[in-house]
C-alpha cells in the first residue's frame, strides 16, 4: 500500500506529466527565463501560494507555511543549447533543451508546492521552494543568495535532488563529498603577428600556448599525490585563422576541479605561476580570466540521513545507495556552504537501457514516473524535517 502522499502525488501524476512537457518545450538558458518564470508562477498563483521573482536571475522563491524554522527544497530550470534529437511529440523546436532534465526538476518542485500547500495546516514551521536558474553556468544561486535567499524567513537546512538519465529508475544514490569544486579560467595570451615565413619578426602565442598546455598537464602528473582527486582539463584552444600567418593571440579555456579547498588553492595558484614562467620565457603577455569558481558540494550527514528516512517512508520500495561522488559541479554548493543542505540523485532511466543515455546529450531520455516520486519526497522530508526540528 503506497504511503498517503505518493497516492496524492501519483493521483495528480497526469498534471505532473502536462507540466513537465510545457516546461520542455519552452527552454531558456542562463538567468534569463522568462517564458520558464511566467508559468512556473503561474502555477503557484492557481495553487494560491505567496511568491516573489528575482527579476535581476529570473529566480522564483516561494513559502508555505508560517513561522517556527525554514526547510528550503530547490528545483533549477533553466536548459542547454543543445539542439534537441529526442524525436519526442513534445520536442523543443527552438535549438535549446532540457538535456539534463531540469524541466522534470521544476515539475517536481511545483508538485511537492501542491502537496505542502494541502498539509498547510500540519506544518511545524515554513517551506522555502527556490525554483532556480542559471545552474548549468554556475551563477543562478550565488545571484539568488546575494538577493536574500537565505533569509527572510531564514533558511535552517535545504535539500535538492537531480534526476539521472543513465540510472536506473527506482534508486537513489547519496554521499557526503558528492560534487566536486569547479575554477573555470580563460587565458588570453598576447604575441606580435608576422608572416608564416618570417617568424623570427614575430612572437608565436600558439607555440606558448602549447607549452602552456603541456605544463599544466604536468602539475596533475608531478605536483598531486595519486592518492588525491583532482582533474584539469583544457577544453578550448583557439588561434589564427590562415595557415600562413602566425597571430597575435590564442586564448586557452579549462577547468580545474577537485573536493579539497587546500588542493583547490595550490593548484589554483600554480596554474597563475605556471602560465607567468612559460609566457615569460617565450616573450608573451597574457591575462587570466575567472570564468567560473564554484566550491564543493559537500553534504551535511544529518540532514542526509534525515532525508532518507523520510524517502524510505515514503518509497519503501527505492533502493538506496552510499555511491553518489562524481567530479561534476553544482551550484547548490554556494547552498550547501551556508546552511546543512544534502543533495540526492534520483534514477530517470528509461525502461529500454539501451536509449540510455548521460546528461546533456541530445538524444536524451527520462522516466516520467520520477515526476509523482519525486514531489512524494520533496513535501515529506520538508514536513518531517519541521516536525523534528519544532
Amino acid at each position: 500500500m503506497n504511503h498517503p502522499l505518493l497516492q496524492e502525488a501519483l493521483d495528480m501524476n497526469e498534471e505532473l506529466v502536462a507540466n513537465r512537457r510545457a516546461l520542455h518545450q519552452i527552454p531558456e538558458l542562463g538567468t534569463s527565463l522568462p517564458a520558464t518564470v511566467a508559468f512556473v508562477t503561474g502555477k503557484l498563483k492557481e495553487m494560491g501560494i505567496e511568491y516573489q521573482v528575482y527579476e535581476d536571475c529570473s529566480c522564483v522563491v516561494a513559502t508555505i507555511g508560517q513561522g517556527g524554522k525554514c526547510f528550503m527544497l530547490r528545483s533549477d530550470m533553466d536548459a542547454l543549447p543543445v539542439e534537441e534529437e529526442t524525436g519526442l511529440p513534445f520536442a523543443s523546436q527552438n535549438g535549446c533543451m532540457h538535456a539534463c532534465g531540469h524541466d522534470l526538476h521544476a515539475t517536481i518542485l511545483l508538485g511537492a508546492a501542491r502537496l505542502l500547500k494541502g498539509h498547510e495546516s500540519e506544518l511545524k514551521g515554513t517551506v522555502k521552494l527556490f525554483f532556480q536558474s542559471g545552474e548549468e553556468i554556475f551563477a543562478g544561486s550565488k545571484a539568488a543568495i546575494e538577493e536574500g535567499l537565505l533569509e527572510n524567513p531564514k533558511v535552517d537546512a535545504a535539500f535538492a535532488m537531480h534526476v539521472g538519465g543513465a540510472q536506473k529508475y527506482g534508486t537513489l544514490v547519496y554521499g557526503t563529498y558528492t560534487m566536486s569544486s569547479v575554477y573555470g579560467f580563460r587565458i588570453q595570451l598576447t604575441g606580435k603577428g608576422t608572416h608564416g615565413s618570417m617568424p623570427e619578426l614575430g612572437v608565436d602565442p600558439i607555440n606558448t600556448g602549447v607549452h602552456v598546455y603541456l605544463a599544466l598537464q604536468e602539475l596533475l602528473a608531478r605536483e598531486v599525490s595519486a592518492q588525491e582527486e583532482a582533474t584539469l582539463t583544457i577544453g578550448h584552444f583557439e588561434a589564427g585563422k590562415a595557415n600562413n600567418v602566425i597571430p597575435n593571440t590564442a586564448v586557452l579555456e579549462g577547468t580545474l576541479r577537485t573536493f579539497k579547498a587546500e588542493l583547490r588553492e595550490f593548484l589554483i595558484r600554480r596554474i597563475h605561476e605556471v602560465v607567468e614562467g612559460v609566457c615569460k620565457t617565450y616573450r608573451t603577455e597574457f591575462e587570466i580570466e575567472v570564468l567560473s569558481d564554484v566550491p564543493a558540494t559537500v553534504c551535511d550527514d544529518a540532514c542526509t540521513q534525515e532525508c532518507l528516512e523520510s524517502v524510505h517512508e515514503v518509497d519503501s520500495e527505492m533502493e538506496t545507495l552510499h555511491a553518489f561522488h562524481t567530479m561534476g559541479s553544482e551550484d547548490f554548493a554556494f547552498i550547501s556552504e551556508r546552511v546543512p543542505a544534502t543533495f540526492f540523485f534520483v534514477g530517470a532511466g528509461v525502461e529500454d537501457e539501451s536509449l540510455w543515455c548521460g546528461q546533456h546529450n541530445p538524444h536524451i531520455l527520462f522516466h516520467e514516473g520520477v515526476l509523482a516520486r519525486g514531489a512524494a519526497i520533496y513535501a515529506k522530508t520538508a514536513m518531517d524535517w519541521l516536525n523534528k526540528h519544532a
